[in-house]
């Protein structure tokens, strides 16, 4: 049974960092896609960053919205997946979900990822 859990959220200042850790049991970080997604209060749950199933490096794609300032990587390693989050911003404040798909295939809409975590709070003050 595949399980993902993530870590590392909390409270930053404005302009600060965060790196999120994912943490996948049941399977390779590398044997799928992996993906963040993340819920601001009374917002839908949006996509911010995936990456394909690869062992070696793999394709990336960010949110627009995202992009430039958060990285996406794995540590096949530790069979986790990292969201290196930098210049964050009040509007960044969400939980932040980690998603894995059965597909090697980079994806952006929440029902193509077949697992998902129980998610972490990121909140950033102004």
């Amino acid at each position: 049974q595949v399980q993902v859990v993530e870590s590392g959220g909390g409270l930053v200042q404005a302009g600060g960092s965060l790196r999120l850790s994912c943490a996948v049991s049941g399977r390779t970080v590398s044997g799928g896609a992996m993906g963040w997604f993340r819920q601001a209060p009374g917002k839908e749950r949006e996509f911010v960053a995936a990456i394909s199933g690869s062992w070696i490096g793999g394709n990336t794609y960010y949110a627009d919205s995202v992009k430039g300032r958060f990285t996406i990587s794995r540590d096949n390693a530790k069979n986790t997946v990292n969201l290196q989050m930098n210049s964050l911003a009040p509007d960044d404040t969400a939980i932040y979900y980690c998603a894995a798909r059965n597909s090697r295939s980079i994806a952006t809409r929440q029902d193509e990822y077949d697992y998902w975590g129980q998610g972490t709070q990121v909140t950033v003050s102004s």
